[in-house]
């Protein structure tokens, strides 16, 4: 069982979109798993072997122990039944507690439908009757968080606050070579990531943080659980 399993289309999607949250939690001691839905190749100046290591090394900056990579198909990633099962298959050998998906706006089709996907397999996995592998499991709560091609102000329903975790982002995001350094856009990548990290910790009154979004109500315990 883990606590929070993050899912992402391609190898560096959750790096990109909540790296920094990962890495917090990771430090604090919870149990944290991240899951590409595809290899993320073919690109420009990638190959699969390459974007392998570079996406390991990512979750060692970043503390996470658990990565998985399916096989579905860059490109042309599809919501049909066969890829949740796939998907369902991991919630139901992981077990997480949280999920955290990608969000539903984008102009990447890939994206689009590994968001749509994810959310549609937290429900198949908790099925009965099938002969899914594993034992059926729901995620009490699925987030989603920001990594979307589309230059977006998203109104979330909190902003986790990783102003100590913000570099280790960059250093996870740093190690996609052949995504960034190689086709020249590394720095402007940086420097984007600063930029909104900057704005979304602004409102709260911190220096950097991550929104989150939520379909559903969100409970606190206390009121200390507040950044006042």
């Amino acid at each position: 069982m883990v606590d929070v399993l993050v899912v992402g289309a391609h190898p560096d999607d959750i790096e990109l979109g909540i790296g920094a949250a990962v890495a917090r939690w990771a430090a604090a001691g919870y149990e944290v798993a991240m899951l590409d839905l595809t290899s993320g190749e073919p690109t420009p100046f990638g190959d699969p072997e390459t974007r392998a290591k570079e996406a390991a090394e990512a979750a060692r900056i970043l503390g996470v122990k658990t990565r998985v990579t399916l096989d579905l198909p860059n490109r042309t990633l599809t919501d049909n039944p066969e890829s949740r099962r796939k998907v369902a298959e991991v919630y139901r050998r992981l077990r997480p507690e949280m999920l955290f998906v990608q969000g539903e706006v984008d102009a990447h089709p890939d994206h689009i439908e590994g968001s749509s996907l994810s959310q549609k397999a937290r429900f198949d996995a908790k099925l009965t009757k099938t002969d899914m592998a594993g034992e059926p499991w729901y995620a009490k709560k699925l987030f989603f968080y920001l990594a979307s091609h589309l230059r977006l102000n998203v109104k979330p329903s909190f902003i986790l606050d990783v102003t100590d975790t913000f570099e280790k982002k960059l250093e996870a995001v740093h190690a996609y070579k052949s995504q960034f350094a190689a086709s020249g856009k590394e720095e402007w990548i940086i420097e984007r990531l600063r930029a909104r990290a900057s704005y979304y910790g602004a409102l709260i009154g911190v220096e950097y943080g991550e929104p989150v979004m939520c379909h559903e109500e969100i409970g606190l315990r206390d009121l200390r659980d507040i950044i006042i």
